[in-house]
């Protein structure tokens, strides 16, 4: 089939997430069509360093031929198990229970999702049941922060902090809300950590006494905010976090779709401050994007007062069919395989400094006001004034020009609307990769200052 033929075949057929539509048809798709380590190549025969792990998630990097193989084996032993009518299968089972060792104590339960997003909704579920279950119905209020993503499902997309996901959708629904994000760079207490907890706190107590706290479920929140721009907020704000929904009796979920599996050191992020969650959710880089795949974790409390309160007898109707697949249970095996025993969770932490000192040299470059990063996630923010910290007007389409200019560059990162650059390299790049990604972006970067109209905006 010809490029074309494709092209127009996606044009007139597919529906692509997060995007609009009829400019959409009117660029064209972008066919990629094949990938090794940090490298992928499109049909064109571009060879391009994707510093932004596809989406993500392809922690381990592209081509690794052993993932591969324990797909291939398990589909050829058995392709699909159900978990319905207490089926089961054993690289699920196996992969449960690594799962619960490698994450916080407090976490002894698994249910597995498809991915991320059916996992916060599995997640709002059950906290819905585990209240009910208690006798205190009246607690159907979640609290979340702007900025903040959860999915995109009919519930999730309510939590989420970011007005694409809103419009025209109806949510967040009633009882949904948001609190500010602990964001340094543009905080209105200013960038001292102390400061910027304090407030976070604050807005916590402040949100959950205006509601009552007879009526609030959960606190949701990311250990960084990373579809909403990177925000990496200060050490100690996911414990100070905890500690505050502790004392006010609430649940905290803590979402590890994209911190989790050595994407900013550890395992994951929460682990760095010793934080137990009563829930936490998984996806991307558990099975690095080989396959669909994510898990809800939940505390042992949650579990057994779902399983033993009144109405214990009865069916807990949440499930779907695709639950615990054996193949993406194989392959998340795998991919656990390889970060530990296979040193791509060494290596990542390894290469990390070297990451971070690119992105802080880059703070020398006109546009840059502000880079940020914890491991291997980091950020740049464009300004047009570093010294107001003054964006630029978002009718310049800045990080869609600068993304079609990086593309002819040979590099992918994630150009947010509201000019962040977002970086989540493989944890197998390598310090010639990264040389080679800041190399091209400075270029990417000059291009776009010379154009007229960014010449003008710049202060």
């Amino acid at each position: 089939m010809t490029k074309s033929h494709l092209a127009d075949l996606d044009r007139r057929h597919l529906i692509h997430p997060v995007t609009n539509f009829r400019a959409h048809e009117h660029k064209g798709v972008t066919i990629l069509q094949s990938g090794e380590g940090s490298w992928l190549e499109d049909i064109n025969g571009n060879r391009l360093l994707d510093a932004f792990a596809g989406l993500w998630c392809v922690n381990v990097g592209y081509g690794q031929q052993s993932i591969v193989q324990a797909a291939m084996e398990q589909m050829q032993r058995l392709p699909y198990a159900t978990g319905y009518f207490s089926f089961g299968s054993e690289p699920a089972i196996q992969l449960a229970a690594r799962l619960v060792e490698l994450s916080p104590a407090s976490l002894q339960r698994v249910y597995f999702s498809l991915g991320g997003s059916d996992a916060i909704d599995a997640a709002i579920r059950y906290i819905t049941h585990y209240y009910n279950t208690l006798g205190q119905p009246q607690r159907k209020h979640f609290i979340a922060l702007e900025r903040g993503y959860h999915g995109s499902t009919a519930m999730g997309s309510g939590l989420t902090g970011l007005p694409a996901f809103h419009y025209n959708f109806d949510v967040p629904r009633e009882n949904q809300h948001h609190i500010p994000c602990p964001y340094p760079y543009r905080s209105p207490v200013g960038e001292d950590p102390a400061a910027i907890i304090a407030e976070s706190v604050r807005q916590l107590r402040a949100k959950v006494n205006a509601l009552g706290v007879e009526n609030v479920a959960a606190f949701f929140c990311e250990p960084i905010m990373g579809s909403g721009g990177v925000i990496v907020p200060p050490a100690g704000w996911l414990r100070a976090m905890q500690d505050t929904c502790r004392e006010l009796g609430i649940l905290m979920l803590v979402d590890e779709v994209i911190t989790g599996f050595g994407r900013t050191g550890p395992l994951f992020a929460c682990a760095e401050e010793g934080v137990e969650p009563d829930m936490m959710t998984v996806a991307k880089g558990l099975t690095s994007g080989y396959a669909p795949m994510g898990a809800l974790l939940i505390s042992e409390e949650i579990y057994a007062t779902i399983a033993d309160g009144p109405g214990g007898d009865r069916l807990v109707g949440h499930g779907q069919t695709y639950s615990a697949h054996p193949v993406s249970a194989a392959v998340g095996l795998e991919v656990l395989r390889l970060y530990l025993e296979g040193g791509l969770l060494a290596q990542g932490q390894a290469i990390a400094p070297y990451f971070q000192e690119h992105l802080q040299r880059m703070l020398q470059h006109p546009l840059v006001g502000d880079a940020r990063s914890r491991g291997l996630l980091g950020a740049l923010e464009l300004v047009a004034d570093k010294r107001s910290r003054a964006p630029f007007d978002p009718a310049l389409k800045l990080s869609e020009r600068l993304s079609r200019i990086a593309y002819d560059n040979g590099i992918i990162f994630r150009a947010f609307g509201d000019n962040i650059l977002g970086f989540a390299p493989a944890l197998c790049f390598t310090e010639s990769e990264f040389d080679f990604l800041f190399e091209r972006l400075t270029r990417s970067l000059d291009a776009l200052l010379e154009e007229a109209d960014v010449i003008r905006a710049v202060a």
